[in-house]
């Protein structure tokens, strides 16, 4: 059975709003967009090659989906990260979206998202990824969806914005099953559900 793996870059207080851009999600009115590009170096990048290429396709909210929509499709072929991204198939979960969707390899989840996930987890292939998409993580975590969190954890404190685990997120003790430490001071976790 594939695993579902939520990977997100996360400030050291949990944030994981806009880490990509100053302008990605301004909602709130949160002003650090782009926080975690100063601490990008080969360590990083690599281990953000090796865990999409093996992945089987990413799993997207619709907010994420529409940035990432907007962006990588616009990046060259040859861009290390734009080709896997492109390439990749991507399950968005939506209710207000409809097919077709514009971005290469798109289709929405059928039905509701747990359901629509846990059939998706039951096919043949490699890991799914949900990257971004604050919401669909926190349902897939309340359903039991989720095998394994990848957090590339940065050291920087920004003190507001969304946050990756929320109040209401129900107690999961986890094991530590990997982690490496980039140049820049990134600590990348891997943690399984530990019952």
């Amino acid at each position: 059975m594939r695993k579902v793996i939520v990977s997100e870059f996360l400030s050291l207080d949990g944030v994981m709003q806009a880490p990509g851009g100053p302008d990605e999600d301004r909602r709130g009115g949160f002003e650090h967009g782009g926080w975690q590009l100063g601490n990008f170096d080969e360590t990083a990048g690599a281990d953000i090659i090796e865990s999409i290429g093996s992945s089987g396709g990413l799993i997207l909210g619709r907010q994420t989906y529409e940035t990432f929509a907007s962006y990588w499709p616009n990046v060259p072929a040859d861009d290390p990260f734009g080709g896997p991204m492109n390439d990749l198939p991507k399950f968005v979960a939506s209710t207000t979206l409809q097919e077709p969707l514009a971005w290469k390899n798109s289709t929405l989840i059928q039905g509701n998202a747990p359901e629509g996930v846990a059939a998706l987890k039951g096919q043949p292939g490699n890991d799914l990824i949900v990257i971004g998409s604050g919401v669909l993580a926190q349902t897939l975590m309340q359903h039991g969806l989720v095998d394994r969190f990848r957090l590339m954890i940065h050291p920087v404190l920004l003190g507001s914005g969304e946050r990756l685990f929320r109040g209401g997120t129900s107690k999961m003790p986890l094991r530590l099953v990997d982690s490496k430490t980039t140049t820049t001071g990134v600590m990348i976790l891997t943690y399984e559900p530990a019952g």
